[in-house]
């Protein structure tokens, strides 16, 4: 009887939830989604790569806002850390050290722009599609516990997930010491190839019988 009310009870939530009222947090939800999304647009219009990277940061701050806003703390501390605080740090460095211009550049735009968007309409069209068909009937309860907490995140991937995980951890090894193996003997070949350059010129000019020796000799 219990178990049976309280399908009922959850069924009559699910059917009083809607889009006409929205708590504050879908509200805030929204508000960050439209300000990543315009972040997002400026990223790839501008022509500024200094400017393109700084909207990147905003762009990719605002995922991390929606994860937290999921109750998702975990992705959201990983999005900031790894994306705002690795990835667009490393891309600034790139531009310093490079000596990359920071102005406009007329080589930030390919000329394909109509293709482009085709492609990401296209693309947005079928994660949309794909998201909301697979997460339909499911209901995130944001005033209840977070469901997305590093505690439980690190108990579902060592408990139901770990040989997924091992696998992973083995294919990125592989790919680290293929790398290395790749670079050492890229750096072997060009350094065989120095010397066989630089031994060239003394093999020719060694120590051995000029052939022009006896014909001036014999022209004494």
């Amino acid at each position: 009887m219990s178990t049976a009310l309280a399908v009922t009870t959850a069924a009559a939530a699910a059917e009083t939830r809607g889009f006409l009222s929205p708590t504050g947090v879908e509200i805030a939800f929204l508000l960050v989604g439209v300000v990543t999304f315009g972040a997002a647009v400026v990223t790839v219009t501008t022509r500024q790569l200094v400017h393109a990277a700084l909207w990147l940061v905003v762009a990719l701050g605002g995922l991390a806002v929606e994860y937290l806003l999921l109750t998702a703390e975990f992705i959201a501390w990983v999005q900031v850390l790894i994306y705002v605080g690795s990835v667009v740090v490393l891309l600034l460095f790139g531009l310093m050290l490079t000596k990359a211009p920071i102005g406009r550049s007329p080589d930030a735009d390919s000329g394909n722009r109509p293709v482009a968007l085709a492609v990401a309409v296209a693309a947005a069209a079928a994660l949309v599609w794909v998201v909301v068909d697979a997460f339909r009937t499911t209901w995130i309860d944001l005033s209840g516990p977070a469901a997305g907490t590093t505690a439980v995140t690190g108990a579902s991937l060592f408990q139901s997930w770990v040989l997924p995980f091992e696998a992973l951890s083995v294919l990125l090894l592989a790919a680290l010491v293929g790398a290395i193996v790749l670079s050492r003997r890229t750096g072997g070949t060009d350094g065989s190839d120095g010397d066989r350059r630089s031994t060239a010129p003394a093999a020719r000019t060694g120590s051995g019988p000029d052939p022009a020796a006896p014909d001036k000799e014999g022209a004494r």
